[in-house]
């Protein structure tokens, strides 16, 4: 993902994690808030919860790849963040996607049909 989709500092993800609408899936949680900047920015993580830090990256990974191909269809002005829950780690890029496609429209965020 670019770096000016990313959402990096710790006080934008407590920001948003404190104040932002969750939406919940098996395979990730998505948080969102507004924002004042015109950009859209996203963060990813993994907790210690989705497993060893080999499974932690892959499940980051996984979301971001699954991202990268709907961002344009994606809403701006609006800081996103993607919390891996366990099973996300061995599940294949396709599930992933399906996942992030059903929690951005649950949060109402794709502008046209993007996959």
């Amino acid at each position: 993902m670019q770096s000016r989709f990313r959402l990096t500092r710790s006080e934008d993800f407590k920001r948003v994690r404190q104040t932002g609408k969750s939406y919940a899936h098996p395979l990730a949680v998505l948080v969102a808030l507004p924002s004042a900047s015109q950009n859209l920015r996203i963060g990813v993580t993994a907790g210690k919860t989705v497993g060893t830090a080999v499974q932690r990256n892959r499940a980051k990974r996984l979301l971001r790849e699954a991202l990268r191909p709907l961002l344009p269809a994606i809403a701006p002005n609006w800081d996103l963040i993607l919390i891996a829950r366990p099973k996300l780690a061995a599940t294949s890029l396709a599930e992933t996607r399906e996942a992030v496609i059903a929690l951005l429209n649950r949060a109402k965020l794709i502008l046209s049909n993007g996959s």
